[in-house]
């Protein structure tokens, strides 16, 4: 399975479906997503929560059949495929401000608090999570914060899954990925960065990221994506 996250940066032209459509991936966890998205062959679950005019904070992309799922957090969108849950998530970032959802506090317990209501709303088992986490998990920290970085670890643990992103460069060098896909413990996967350029242009300020797993991914139940 190829599973891929991108911050769209609000834009959507079709650059940016013929790029998406390129990496071959499975599912796309999607942030900052115009409402004129669309990926042929793909069902798009769009999260409810506004990030701006006609532009959601996060949104889930897969073939096959999917179940859209309550929002776990007002900056994440979930579906389930196959018995497995996707989440795709924004997490705050230095200068975010106390707009909602993040409220007021340091950018530390900021991210505490959208950590918390994640981790009570997201399973424990069968979950691929990403987005644009605004955290490198190893290096220097540009985006976020040490704090916040060290919460989000301890998250990432309480949810049994690991980064195979944790160590993908930044599309400005010398800095690490604040995009990440994170996979259940036990299921073998690589990671890649993809320039998202096409016809000579910067198609967002950010790369996409593509984690492809092992054989399979088994849901508790054991169904098989």
């Amino acid at each position: 399975m190829r599973i891929g996250t991108f911050n769209l940066a609000g834009r959507w032209s079709p650059l940016h479906h013929d790029f998406l459509m390129t990496l071959d991936c499975d599912v796309w966890l999607l942030t900052e997503v115009s409402e004129r998205t669309r990926l042929d062959g793909f069902d798009l679950h769009l999260g409810e929560g506004v990030m701006a005019p006609k532009r959601r904070w996060a949104a889930v992309a897969a073939t096959g059949t999917i179940t859209p799922l309550a929002d776990p957090h007002p900056a994440s969108a979930m579906i389930e495929r196959a018995g497995i849950s996707f989440c795709s998530s924004i997490l705050p970032w230095r200068s975010c401000g106390s707009r909602e959802p993040w409220g007021a506090g340091t950018h530390a317990e900021k991210t505490l608090k959208t950590l918390r209501v994640l981790e009570t709303a997201l399973p424990t088992a069968g979950l691929v999570w990403g987005g644009d986490w605004n955290h490198a998990l190893t290096g220097t920290e540009t985006a976020g914060s040490k704090a916040g970085r060290n919460a989000l670890l301890a998250t990432i643990h309480k949810l049994n899954l690991k980064v195979p992103t944790s160590e993908e460069p930044h599309r400005i060098e010398g800095i690490s990925s604040i995009d990440h896909i994170a996979v259940p413990t036990d299921g073998a996967a690589g990671a890649e960065r993809v320039a998202a350029e096409a016809a000579g242009m910067r198609l967002s300020d950010h790369d996409a990221y593509v984690v492809t797993t092992g054989p399979a991914i088994v849901s508790p139940i054991g169904a098989v994506s």
